[in-house]
């Protein structure tokens, strides 16, 4: 029998490109959805039927009935939060508990994480990285220096473990004079958020994953925030806390090197930000609010304003490089739909010396762009590549000859339907 094959499907930039739509899209394919890192602080948004999901901790495959979610080893889990995400989704008909398998091997964030995070964020003064206050870093922290909590843990002498790695919590919360703060009544949730994963199939997921590898079913690997934001990768410290590229699929869900197909890459047909660092695209003027405005560009979970420029080349390039992408899916192009002319990124430039390389360290760089034709066309009512005005086709070609990489997909909307697929020449060639 033909060994399965696991398909990557991950944002290359800086995230919020609209993963979820598309793993939404492409679940039918797969016999099993898997995230491999992150946690609670990424928000990934489905739009079919006239109905709107916010997922954060959940694979976007739950809505496919006789499909199986996993939650790898390489995410954290706020119990309370996935909790109240999973039974909004029950509450909609959906029944998580017969296709969601949970990884014994993830970390949990505990309220005190929580706290922790705002204590760090707060101590660092002007020299605020931006996070979500969500409990990710600190989770994350524990896990590498060997003090965390995993799933696992709830299954025997929970209640001791959990008081022992809080006392340690509240004792660097003193330390920091942060005390401020009163978790009573999150923590009866959390614990009720215990008591609900209890439900769930709490299983060795690397061991499921390998069976269903050796039974030649397929699997796709949903990942999470961006490469612009991965802990090694990404524009350090203004980072996330996980590895977010394809390497992390490997590590998050147990999954041999040799088991990756494809890697599909998705980026936006312009560029946005959440959080502080550096972003030589940003646009301070009202170009960028209204790209913002019409793409309706705010954080999914946390409501933060993100921030808008140009499509970047020289991060997308990175990003291909660093992950291997073999397909792009341009997403938002109908955001673009009024622009009488779309800029491009190809170069930083600083001090007289002009890259067109990622730099260890993009603060002060600025974006040297290209100009092209808008199309000043309605894409959201398209159907196929055949409608697509020529400037699209144009902007297009220029974006895969620029990349050496083959864009098939590309989204004129927000709904499920609005994704068109298309035959690209291979551009690797």
């Amino acid at each position: 029998m033909k060994k399965g094959k696991v398909d990557a499907l991950l944002g290359i930039v800086f995230g919020d490109e609209g993963k979820g739509k598309v793993v939404d899209c492409f679940t039918p394919r797969y016999d099993v959805v898997a995230r491999f890192a992150g946690g609670p602080n990424a928000g990934h948004t489905i739009i079919f039927e006239g109905k709107k999901f916010v997922l954060r901790s959940i694979p976007s495959g739950i809505f496919d009935e006789g499909k199986l979610n996993i939650i790898g080893n390489g995410c954290v889990i706020a119990p309370d939060l996935f909790m109240q995400e999973a039974q909004e989704l029950e509450a909609a008909g959906y029944d998580l508990k017969s296709r969601l398998h949970i990884s014994k091997r993830a970390h949990l964030i505990l309220p005190t994480h929580r706290v922790l995070d705002r204590a760090y964020e707060a101590a660092k003064g002007k020299n605020k990285v931006g996070t979500t206050g969500k409990g990710i870093g600190p989770t994350y922290s524990e896990k590498a220096s060997r003090t965390g909590l995993r799933v696992g843990d709830i299954l025997a002498d929970f209640q001791q473990k959990y008081a022992t790695l809080k006392a340690r919590h509240m004792q660097v919360l003193q330390d920091l004079h942060y005390t401020d703060f009163d978790i009573t009544e999150e923590e009866k949730l959390w614990m009720q958020g215990i008591e609900y994963m209890r439900e769930f199939q709490l299983t060795d997921t690397e061991i499921e994953l390998g069976k269903a590898l050796a039974e030649g079913k397929n699997v796709l690997a949903e990942g999470a925030q961006g490469t612009m934001l991965d802990i090694d990768h990404g524009t350090y410290p203004f980072v996330s806390s996980s590895n977010t590229v394809s390497g992390g699929v490997c590590t998050g869900l147990g999954v041999a090197p040799n088991s990756i197909g494809e890697v599909f890459g998705i980026f936006k047909a312009y560029s946005t930000r959440v959080g502080s660092g550096p972003f030589p695209v940003e646009l301070f003027d009202e170009t960028g609010d209204k790209i913002r405005e019409i793409g309706h560009e705010y954080g999914a979970v946390t409501g933060r304003n993100r921030r808008c420029g140009w499509l970047d080349l020289v991060a997308l390039k990175y990003a291909i490089m660093i992950n291997g992408v073999t397909q792009l899916i341009m997403m938002k192009s109908d955001v673009l739909d009024t622009f009488d002319t779309i800029r491009v990124c190809v170069a930083y430039q600083k001090d007289g010396v002009t890259t067109t390389d990622m730099p260890y360290d993009t603060e002060g760089w600025q974006a040297v762009y290209e100009d092209l034709p808008g199309w000043k066309t309605d894409l959201t009512q398209m159907t196929s590549e055949a409608q697509f005005p020529q400037q699209l086709k144009d902007y297009i070609t220029y974006i895969e000859k620029a990349t050496s990489t083959p864009i098939t997909i590309v989204s004129v909307g927000p709904d499920r339907a609005q994704t068109i697929e298309r035959m690209a020449l291979d551009f690797r060639l």
